[in-house]
């Protein structure tokens, strides 16, 4: 074994390729991180960066396919795992056959073979020492990186990051934005992910890795770095305010101490204990350095906070040094001595399971120990139950996922099915475009053969390497790092959308193959033929190599055609003229035809075009935009509003009530669909009534009330909600409907039942016409019962005196369809 990988390492060290793709692999970790984190918000906004990884991995991807060529052969578990990852692209093809949004789709896709191909990264070139080193270390300090760089903004030092971040040369903003916000009027840390509880996932992996290569290593320089970050990342952990975090936390920690010796076991919870109690004593005032620049914009006590902060880490990583130089070695003796148990390894995890119920105990029992925490840190803690709001909803989101699922069992409903998707099964009108479960939402996304494949993927990789370390545990010392973080990021991916980041999904699947790279047991396939073989090593590769081709020149063109939509709408905001923007949109349309948000501004421009013009050619053209998109984003709920809006301009109300009343089944819980159908009702009765059609008035009065009663009945569905659940938007009678609803009343000559609808937003402010409206009609409905409300009348008239006239004309007047 030793000479094997010493042969890989002088292999390595001559090799271009190597060094080329470790190159690259450095280069991302680095530079990802600060493109908020690759999050796949599924908008324009969100995409150029994800593109550019994307034309940078299938660079990589030809590269590697290259070496793969002449390098690769079928004949161990990692060349069958090389095979075996890129099912998980393939379901995302599969589920394109009811894929519920094109575009959301398509990007999943290309995402799951961008992790493909870190995948196999990590594969082979952590195959040796060499490799294993670097990309241990680069995935650690670019974790620090991101460390200090949320720890500067909570500090004040804004100007500092804006620096790091173009001595990166990411963005050019004169700061990153949202690295610290504010939630539930909480300040809450979140660094470059700009969500608190996905920062806390990644901080969870980068503290007990580092805690891990503390106890691992000798070398005085390495434990100094890593004890030196233990107090930056578990001060960071507590300001991010996650209670996921802090429950997932222990969880972790005791699903990676069983592959360490008990000697590490126990210094790492010293570590800990060194690191929590030197965090603890110098948190309230970090906090309040925070508090008083983003509350206050003081920055007076900026600097103090930061030589705080510099001097704990400073005297924590000293003493753990000292511990580990001095203390450790004896220890370890003692124990390698006189515990010889095989099963050791679990007695201090097992110890730990029952100490941490104890520490549950004091920490939620009336013991007093939350009183050492900052008073806003101390109610989230205190918070952490099962009947809180954030776990309530996460189990509606999970039960709303099935209901989901059974429309689409088998291949799902493609990539970003609950985003195209959720708003027509949601049990409650929450807004939740990620179903804050990284295996439920790819579930829904692939179906049942989906996650299948994926649990098969993912049990056979933790087999190879569970097997390898109760076999042979110091085989696995160099790869535990990426086991912790490959474990860390997933279990908390349980409870939150930490793998919509496409840098947390890159992470993890550089791990997953990095942690299994030293496995190179022989795994061969009897159904395949000896004489097959050298076809399938060359095959694979060069398939691989056509594929990178082919998907390097579509990225391409996926992020010129960022480029042309951003150069659109900048023009616009320039106030250039009208064909030059729409010509830039018209090319990105034709380079990426399926971005809906490109189409949607073509379909604003041409909208603008025909209200200016009149010109039948802009209607014509918007219509096409709109019947085009429909066919690849049937569920896009701006553009379901565009098209209303469209059959608007040609007084086509027929039309837009039928698409607003067949929508509704769509998004059950949108009050604006369920408001414009009421008031389509209105506008049609009232072309009934002029064209003397009383069956027809009657039918859209009726129509309206059925949908009022569609509302009222699923208000007292809302009532069932457990307390601590919030329902979400507002779901209630609004202005628009009391008032279409009061009309249809009187003009039918039911003026009680008006009566009753008006006087629910009726008030003496008149702020605006419709409460003028509202008021004149309330007013005349009470005269039609010989009843008035002489305070209202008053201050109506006084303020509008022109009403005295309407009202009485409203009063007198008939309506009749004879």
């Amino acid at each position: 074994m030793y000479k094997k990988n010493k042969q890989i390492v002088s292999e390595e060290k001559t090799s271009i390729l190597f060094w080329i793709l470790t190159a690259f692999v450095v280069l991302f970790m680095f530079w990802a991180p600060f493109q908020k984190g690759l999050f796949n918000g599924n908008t324009f906004d969100f995409e150029r960066p994800i593109y550019s990884s994307l034309v940078w991995g299938f660079i990589i991807m030809f590269l590697a396919s290259l070496y793969l060529l002449f390098n690769w052969k079928l004949q161990d578990h990692r060349d069958w795992l090389s095979l075996f990852v890129w099912l998980l692209p393939f379901t995302y093809l599969l589920a394109r056959i009811h894929e519920a949004s094109r575009y959301y789709s398509t990007n999943m896709l290309y995402i799951q073979m961008l992790y493909s191909i870190f995948f196999i990264l990590g594969l082979y070139l952590c195959r040796s020492s060499l490799g294993n080193r670097i990309i241990t270390y680069c995935i650690m300090v670019s974790g620090y990186v991101v460390v200090w760089f949320g720890m500067i903004n909570w500090l004040g030092y804004k100007s500092l990051s804006a620096s790091l971040v173009q001595w990166f040369a990411i963005i050019q903003n004169n700061e990153y934005k949202d690295a610290v916000m504010m939630a539930d009027n909480q300040l809450r840390l979140t660094s470059i992910f700009q969500y608190a509880n996905s920062y806390a996932a990644y901080l969870i992996a980068l503290l007990l890795a580092a805690a891990y290569l503390i106890v691992k290593t000798r070398k005085p320089a390495s434990i100094l770095i890593h004890a030196f970050m233990l107090v930056p990342m578990l001060v960071s952990l507590l300001l991010t305010l996650s209670r996921g975090g802090l429950v997932i936390l222990p969880v972790v920690l005791l699903l990676v101490l069983p592959f360490m010796k008990i000697t590490k076991q126990i210094f790492v919870f010293i570590h800990f204990g060194i690191a929590g109690l030197i965090s603890m004593l110098i948190l309230n005032k970090i906090t309040l350095v925070g508090e008083q620049f983003y509350l206050h914009q003081d920055l007076s006590t900026a600097s103090t906070g930061l030589w705080i902060l510099l001097g704990s880490s400073v005297g924590c990583a000293v003493i753990i040094w000292l511990l580990q130089r001095f203390v450790y070695p004896i220890l370890e003796n003692y124990f390698e001595a006189k515990i010889k148990n095989r099963f050791a390894n679990i007695l201090l995890p097992a110890a730990a399971l029952i100490v941490g119920c104890l520490g549950i105990f004091i920490v939620f029992g009336n013991t007093g120990a939350l009183n050492l925490f900052p008073d806003y840190i101390k109610q989230r803690i205190e918070n952490i139950n099962f009947e809180q709001h954030s776990v309530l909803e996460r189990g509606t989101f999970y039960k709303d996922s099935i209901k989901l699922l059974n429309d689409y069992p088998l291949t799902g409903a493609g990539g970003g099915a609950w985003a195209a998707l959720y708003e027509k099964y949601q049990n409650n009108p929450y807004v939740s475009r990620q179903a804050h479960n990284f295996f439920i939402q790819y579930l829904v996304e692939t179906g049942i053969i989906g996650i299948l494949i994926l649990l098969a993927f993912l049990i056979y990789i933790f087999y190879l390497y569970i097997h390898r370390q109760l076999k042979a545990p110091q085989s696995n010392e160099n790869h535990h790092v990426f086991f912790i973080f490959t474990i860390a990021l997933l279990v908390h991916s349980i409870i939150d959308f930490d793998l919509s980041f496409v840098f947390l999904g890159v992470l993890v699947f550089l791990c997953l193959g990095a942690m299994i790279s030293h496995i190179d047991t022989s795994a061969t396939a009897k159904f395949i033929k000896p004489n097959a073989l050298p076809y399938i090593n060359k095959g694979v590769p060069a398939v691989l190599l056509v594929l990178s081709i082919v998907m390097f020149f579509i990225s391409t063109q996926n992020l010129n055609a960022n480029s042309l939509f951003s150069s659109a709408v900048a023009n616009a905001s320039g106030n250039k003229p009208i064909n030059e923007v729409f010509n830039t949109v018209d090319k990105a349309l034709k380079i990426h035809p399926n971005q809906p948000d490109y189409s949607i501004y073509k379909i604003n421009i041409l909208m603008q075009g025909y209200q200016q013009t009149k010109d039948e050619q802009y209607y014509t053209l918007l219509m096409d935009q709109i019947n085009q998109l429909k066919q690849t984003e049937p569920h896009n709920r701006y553009l379901i509003d565009q098209e209303l809006q469209a059959y608007l301009l040609k007084d086509q109300l027929t039309q837009a009530h039928d698409l607003a009343r067949s929508q509704i089944s769509n998004f059950p819980w949108d009050i604006t669909l369920y408001e414009k159908v009421i008031s389509y009702d209105l506008g049609l009765s009232e072309q009934a009534r002029a064209q003397h059609n009383e069956a027809l008035m009657t039918q859209y009065w009726n129509d309206a009330f059925d949908i009022h009663n569609m509302v009222l009945a699923k208000m007292k569905d809302l009532e069932s909600l457990p307390k601590a659940q919030v329902q979400g938007r507002e779901f209630d009678v609004t202005k628009t409907m009391a008032f279409n609803l009061g009309q249809i009343e009187y003009i039918r000559g039911q003026y009680a039942s008006a009566t009753e609808y008006l006087k629910m937003y009726v008030n003496d402010q008149f702020n605006d016409e419709m409460e003028q409206d509202i008021a004149r009609w309330y007013l005349a409905s009470l005269q039609k019962q010989n009843k008035n409300d002489q305070a209202l009348y008053d201050k109506l008239i006084a303020k509008h005196p022109d009403e005295k006239d309407e009202i009485n004309k409203l009063a007198n007047a008939t309506f009749s369809v004879k």
